[in-house]
């Protein structure tokens, strides 16, 4: 059984499931799904609308905008940050106060495994693809492969890593080796796949 922290502002209107957490002075909007077995850790903010998987953790003072997606077992580091508004304003050209009207929200995709580190920021919008792995600090300004390991300012692919998270070692010929699981993966044309 989940916990909600009694300091935590949930909407009435938000679905968390029966086993997430949401902890102290956290705040999930109307119309966030929450998965099976979530984390959403203190002080993290999860707006509205958005759709997180089963498994997921939130850390401490993340931020996820809507209309982001999460998908399984999604790690959000440390006040992490994605964002929602590609061409952010908050006055019109003619000085007037934009509203929440003004503007479309556009998302950050997270897919299945992936996980961002503390600190990063994902600029919308992009998609981080299944087990890819942001390091801390990193800004995200374009799509991130699966299985990729990706650094910098802006964000660069600079190794493969495995399902466990760990950088692969090259084997040669377009194959590597998960150093804690053993696993083989394949890569071809800047694409890592899991070798059958």
């Amino acid at each position: 059984m989940g916990t909600l922290h009694p300091t935590a502002d949930i909407s009435p209107d938000a679905h968390i499931a029966d086993s997430a957490s949401v902890w102290h002075y956290a705040q999930v909007r109307e119309e966030a799904k929450i998965g099976e077995n979530c984390i959403i850790g203190r002080g993290a903010y999860i707006g509205t609308g958005v759709q997180m998987g089963d498994n997921c953790k939130v850390q401490n003072y993340a931020l996820v905008y809507e209309p982001a997606e999460l998908g399984n077992g999604v790690f959000i580091g440390p006040a992490a940050v994605l964002t929602n508004d590609e061409f952010p304003r908050a006055v019109s050209p003619d000085g007037s106060i934009k509203s929440g009207h003004d503007w479309e929200a556009v998302g950050v995709t997270i897919k299945d495994g992936a996980s961002i580190g503390a600190r990063a920021v994902c600029v919308a919008p992009v998609t981080v693809g299944a087990w890819a792995l942001v390091a801390a600090g990193a800004v995200v300004t374009k799509d991130v492969p699966n299985f990729a390991l990706v650094a910098g300012v802006p964000a660069r692919r600079i190794r493969w890593v495995g399902k466990a998270g760990f950088p692969l070692e090259d084997q040669g010929s377009g194959k590597f080796k998960c150093p804690k699981t053993g696993q083989i993966y394949r890569e071809e044309n800047d694409v890592l796949r899991e070798d059958a």
